[in-house]
């Protein structure tokens, strides 16, 4: 491994170069980034310093997107929120999902966010 060095003082500091990234976090992304921050320094200073953290954080956001989706979809299918509900009781339609949502998102930040 090849690492540059900058003096500064007494103590030569590593020249890290930060790569721009084009794609921004979504929420579960930055709520990830947090997370890890705040509760597991030496993960996140392990991700970092191999350059992995911003991959790891697309992932996690993509993959909370994407079972929100689906655990949505199912949840509300169980419970008969469908669109001939959405058009009787539209107000009982927002609740329901709402609480389908809620509960959905429970699930995917004990599981992967702060898993």
């Amino acid at each position: 491994m090849n690492i540059n060095y900058i003096p500064c003082g007494d103590y030569l500091i590593p020249d890290f170069a930060i790569a721009l990234e084009t794609e921004s976090l979504g929420k579960y992304g930055r709520m990830c980034h947090a997370y890890l921050q705040e509760h597991c320094p030496g993960l996140y200073q392990q991700l970092v310093l191999s350059g992995r953290l911003r991959a790891h954080l697309l992932e996690i956001d993509q993959t909370c997107r994407d079972r929100m989706e689906r655990i949505i979809s199912r949840m509300a299918e169980v419970e008969g929120v469908n669109e001939q509900l959405k058009a009787s009781d539209q107000l009982g339609w927002i609740n329901r999902m709402n609480s389908i949502r809620q509960q959905a998102e429970e699930t995917v930040l004990a599981e992967l966010v702060y898993g």
